[in-house]
């Protein structure tokens, strides 16, 4: 048994069965692949993967239980190259974050400003996701951390970190009715179109909640993945947003006025992903604590290897 053999069964099914673009992903060819996979069974006796003439279906319920032990494997093999890692150069590796357009757009600029200046020779790479892509990406350990509002918690394999409370706002253009509406009601918003993010993202359950707790059905006439889109069909005067109210900005938005909406929604909470298990590097540690100062190593490591 060799740890290419587990890499490439991890692969395959990570890829929808598709031994091609497994191959492709670890740099290897397709009959090298399948070779190995084929060698591997024979040496345990049970077919790992369900097969229809030579294409790969799905898993065995025997190949199922391999693959978990394969994630851990695998798993541990990564941690162990990192504990090396760490004791060759504590200030140097990479760390991979995944995340949404509203945290990358309007929260980490700072933090990630921040952190560069303590670790110049980390190198950062960061992808943009829906949030269950987000999710995805840190439970199967593609990435080191999550950021997201919604999703995270579908994955058992994540420890999630709570990091700060947001609310929303309303915002419309200038001399917009709403502005006079004091206070502001979920009535009196449910009047007019509203452009608002896409279901499972930003919180948008929450909104969605909260017009059905009052029997309200929204306007939704468009809908989109970032606030910067929402804006800019409000700029073109299609109708109101409800957005994160850390997406607004006075200045940069104007003429656009935002108005609290805070009493109108419950909050959303912005919650780190980490795989569990996982062996973290000292950078790493750092930043979560940029990012939310209350989650200090003993909190991380409490909730990562519990």
């Amino acid at each position: 048994m060799k740890l290419q053999q587990l890499q490439f069964v991890r692969e395959v099914t990570r890829r929808g069965y598709n031994v091609s673009a497994a191959a492709e992903a670890l740099h290897a060819t397709q009959p090298g692949v399948s070779n190995q996979i084929h060698q591997l069974e024979q040496e345990l006796g049970v077919p790992i993967f369900e097969r229809h003439g030579k294409r790969l279906t799905g898993m065995t319920p025997a190949g199922s239980a391999i693959l978990e032990m394969v994630e851990r494997i695998l798993g541990e093999v990564e941690n162990i190259k990192q504990v090396g890692a760490e004791a060759t150069d504590e200030h140097r590796g990479m760390l991979s974050i995944a995340t949404t357009h509203t945290q990358a757009r309007y929260i980490l600029p700072p933090v990630i400003k921040a952190f560069r200046d303590r670790y110049p020779n980390v190198r950062l790479r960061m992808f943009q996701g829906t949030p269950h892509q987000i999710a995805e990406m840190a439970a199967t350990g593609t990435v080191d951390l999550a950021i997201a509002t919604e999703a995270i918690e579908l994955f058992e394999d994540l420890a999630m970190l709570p990091c700060y409370d947001w609310n929303r706002s309303v915002v419309v253009p200038p001399n917009h009715p709403l502005l006079s509406c004091r206070p502001l009601t979920l009535e009196a918003v449910a009047k007019y179109p509203i452009v608002t993010y896409v279901f499972g993202f930003t919180g948008r359950s929450k909104l969605d909640k909260a017009f059905a707790s009052k029997e309200l059905v929204p306007n939704v006439i468009l809908t989109a993945t970032d606030a910067d889109v929402i804006k800019t069909y409000l700029h073109l005067g299609l109708g109101i947003g409800i957005i994160a109210s850390m997406a607004f900005d006075p200045e940069q938005d104007a003429p656009l006025k935002a108005i609290d909406a805070s009493h109108l929604f419950e909050p959303s909470t912005t919650h780190i992903g980490i795989r569990r298990g996982t062996y973290l590097r000292r950078y790493i540690y750092a930043f979560i604590e940029l990012f939310a100062p209350q989650l200090t190593r003993p909190v991380v490591d409490t909730a990562v290897h519990a």
